[in-house]
């Protein structure tokens, strides 16, 4: 198994993306904490994972209250005393026209998309150095490089995270971290009943390559292969996995 005995956090893993990923995680042998403000559906989701054989634990913790997140990695350290894999993928996609957007609005969506990344890898950052050994993955989005109407905040958030990933890259590295993001399509999840435009879903399908919906497993694979030691060669990137939708 490519991530046998890897210590994992995945953030907004209570559904969607964040939990095909800790579900795959776990089938690849990691010890996999499920982060996420929804407590009832993050230790579900442990359970089912559980129930497979796997080894899961919820936590609530919302990524916008730097103390949650403390609390939990606080336990994490003191059960397991390090932190292998940290997946930064907790995010929102409300859909309003920049014209209709108000400030609080913006900064919602950049509170829980962008800085969590501030508040989540402050915390797991200084064990990995200490250990001189550490993968974080963040989870960023395709419509950066498409643009998207009606998602400007989204839009903008997902972009500063690339930026962040590059740049974190850079100050790490000499202590044998990794950091790395992927850029998803248009993946099928639950969040589609509350945020998706049925109309502009249709549109993307229609130009990918891949003429079919992708799902969270196609977004967990590459995941563990930048959590394996099969990405020990990578720093800085983004992968980009879209079905196709963008060709560069």
């Amino acid at each position: 198994m490519l991530l046998n005995d890897k210590v994992t956090i995945v953030t907004g893993a209570a559904m969607g993306i964040g939990a095909g990923i800790a579900e795959e995680f776990a089938a690849q042998g990691a010890t996999v904490f499920l982060l996420d403000r929804q407590e009832e559906l993050c230790e579900q989701r442990a359970a089912a994972i559980r129930e497979a054989g796997g080894n899961a634990r919820a936590f609530r913790a919302d990524v916008t209250k730097p103390r949650e997140v403390a609390a939990a990695v606080e336990e994490i350290l003191a059960r397991h005393g390090r932190l292998d894999v940290v997946v930064n993928n907790a995010g929102i996609y409300p859909r309003r026209l920049f014209a209709d957007m108000t400030e609080s609005e913006w900064d919602e969506v950049h509170d829980v998309n962008l800085k969590s990344l501030f508040h989540v890898t402050k915390l797991v950052l200084p064990p990995m150095i200490a250990r001189r050994s550490g993968k974080i993955i963040n989870i960023s989005s395709v419509t950066f490089f498409k643009g998207m109407a009606k998602l400007t905040h989204y839009v903008a958030a997902k972009g500063g995270m690339i930026g962040f990933t590059r740049a974190l890259a850079r100050e790490v590295g000499e202590h044998n971290i990794h950091v790395n993001c992927i850029t998803p399509g248009a993946i099928r999840t639950e969040g589609e009943a509350v945020h998706a435009d049925p109309a502009a879903i249709a549109e993307i399908q229609s130009r990918q390559c891949l003429n079919r919906r992708l799902l969270p497993a196609d977004i967990a694979g590459p995941c563990v292969f930048l959590a394996s030691s099969l990405s020990d060669g990578m720093t800085g990137q983004t992968l980009n996995v879209d079905g196709g939708l963008i060709l560069y």
